[in-house]
């Protein structure tokens, strides 16, 4: 059996190390996701992906003001009614959200989302699983791929994982998910990307390419392979449990009982905590709503109007505590689910599975406000009939890879696999480019050299009040304080010396007045 079959088949391993009473899963460095890293290292830019499990049923989501008429004959039993729709003032009212969704709304009106309507494939399979593995990897409904978008995407640089990661360059998870189980999106020719994160006890045989031995066979060979990954896997720990215990969450907002809301809080708490990583993967369930989507009684509530309410609080929640925490520049999030549902509700009060559906994207970079029309309802509808397709999902992803990651134009086929239609930008690039110019962390530069042998030097910025740069193991425990006292304000640089100090990963923090900045430092032999 070839590696990459024997990765295939294995999968991901169990996490030990929780936050939040969530287990959380690290995607673990390879050629698949170093690009994504190098393209993210100088604009900081993270893109959370939020799936909504289950097929979202876009014509409660985003209802069609203007076809509210012909869809009060199609779903007179779950419509909300329409004086409770949340109408959009900049669609001349004729779009509206769901009344659950007050939350987006301000975001909205605070031009902090957009939305893309009808989004879809040719032929689209209306099989959760099938549905699902099509979002992830990027294929056609008649293609079957076993990597992801994200994972082809990250492609076409690095080779030789496992081996040298992590790396200096960098040191940190290219992707984690919160939660159980772990998404095919980053999903490399290589075997499984997402790895499960234990514990550092062997972070010296990874700086050093090495391992424990193994027979020199075939199935030996294979070992020590795994061995790589395992010890790649443990190496992640630490650097989350430090990024965790460097940040704290600041709002108020996050709504208790909300399985999104507490996977976002951590989300937040990791970038602002130091972590480098591009992406994360947070999902809900519980969106196949083929019965009871709606309180027989007020179709403004019900299980459908709970679900977009914790989507809601929770989007809202998350990136004022970006602002809070200084990162909201460089921060993004997009939501999928694997189809919509039909124009037609059934005798059950609910919908079946569908086709086109709504995709929204949060953050101060997005082109704010809607990327289509409302679709059109048939007065003919019947039960079998769907939305029609506006935009192909794969141009929504060459859209945020080009430009929210700015991959180059020349790579976008063979990340997406076909030239896929333009569309109009879900973000603004002129504020993108910027993103860098407002990173919070610029107040401490990167050591020189680094990795360290005996003596390092370290550029810092004061604005005139205390300062303190804290040296920190892996563990986030404190090692040494490098410095401390009043500086007066500009830039300072210090020179470390590693003397008594051994070999491994490193973390320096600089705490000045209300800032705090922190960077990775290695320690070599």
């Amino acid at each position: 059996m070839k590696r990459e079959e024997f990765l295939k088949i294995g999968g991901g391993a169990t996490l030990a190390t929780m936050l939040g009473g969530w287990p959380v899963s690290a995607y673990a460095a390879n050629p698949l996701l170093d690009i994504i890293a190098r393209s993210a290292q100088s604009s900081g830019r993270v893109l959370v992906l939020i799936q909504l499990n289950g097929g979202n049923d876009g014509l409660n989501t985003i209802i069609p003001l203007d076809q509210y008429a012909v869809l009060s004959a199609k779903r007179s039993n779950i419509l909300v009614p329409q004086k409770d729709v949340l109408a959009l003032s900049n669609t001349g009212n004729v779009t509206g959200l769901h009344p659950a969704m007050s939350k987006i709304r301000s975001m909205y009106d605070a031009g902090l989302v957009n939305i893309i309507q009808g989004v879809s494939y040719p032929n689209p399979d209306l099989s959760h699983f099938r549905a699902t593995d099509i979002w992830l990897t990027g294929s056609a409904s008649n293609q079957y791929l076993d990597t992801g978008w994200l994972g082809r995407y990250l492609s076409e640089t690095y080779s030789g994982f496992p081996t040298g990661y992590p790396n200096t360059t960098m040191p940190d998870p290219l992707a984690i998910q919160i939660g159980t189980g772990v998404s095919t999106v980053c999903q490399g020719p290589k075997g499984s990307m997402g790895m499960a994160i234990s514990d550092i006890n062997n972070f010296y045989n990874i700086i050093n390419s090495t391992v424990d031995p193994a027979p020199n066979t075939p199935a030996g060979h294979e070992l020590t392979f795994i061995r790589y990954v395992a010890q790649q896997t443990q190496a992640y720990t630490g650097v989350i449990r430090t990024a965790a215990q460097s940040a704290t969450n600041l709002s108020s907002l996050y709504p208790d009982a909300n399985t999104l809301s507490s996977q976002l809080k951590i989300v937040a708490r990791l970038i602002a905590g130091g972590l480098q990583t591009p992406l994360y993967v947070v999902s809900m369930g519980g969106f196949d709503t083929h019965a009871g989507q709606t309180d027989s009684a007020n179709h403004s509530i019900g299980t459908h109007a709970t679900l977009l309410q914790r989507l809601s609080e929770a989007v809202n929640a998350f990136f004022d505590d970006c602002k809070l925490l200084k990162i909201h520049q460089r921060v993004a999030a997009m939501t999928f689910s694997e189809f919509g549902r039909r124009i037609v509700s059934n005798g059950s009060g609910g919908t079946d599975h569908g086709t086109a559906a709504p995709v929204m994207a949060f953050g101060i970079s997005v082109n704010s406000g809607i990327i289509g029309k409302n679709p059109v309802i048939p007065s003919n509808a019947t039960a079998v009939d769907n939305l029609s397709l506006q935009y192909d999902y794969r141009s929504v992803y060459a859209s945020v890879l080009s430009d929210w990651f700015e991959l180059d134009p020349s790579l976008m086929v063979k990340v997406l696999l076909q030239s896929v239609a333009t569309m109009p930008p879900v973000f603004l690039k002129s504020n993108v480019t910027s993103l860098a110019e407002d990173r919070h962390d610029e107040a401490l530069g990167q050591n020189y050299p680094n990795p360290v042998h005996s003596t390092s030097t370290i550029e810092f910025h004061s604005d005139g009040t205390d300062v303190a740069i804290l040296l920190l193991d892996s563990q986030g425990r404190l090692v040494d304080t490098l410095a401390k006292g009043i500086y007066a304000e500009g830039k300072h640089e210090l020179v470390f010396n590693r003397t008594g100090i051994s070999s491994g990963l490193y973390f320096y923090r600089l705490v000045n007045g209300n800032s705090k900045s922190t960077r990775k430092m290695l320690i070599v032999d």
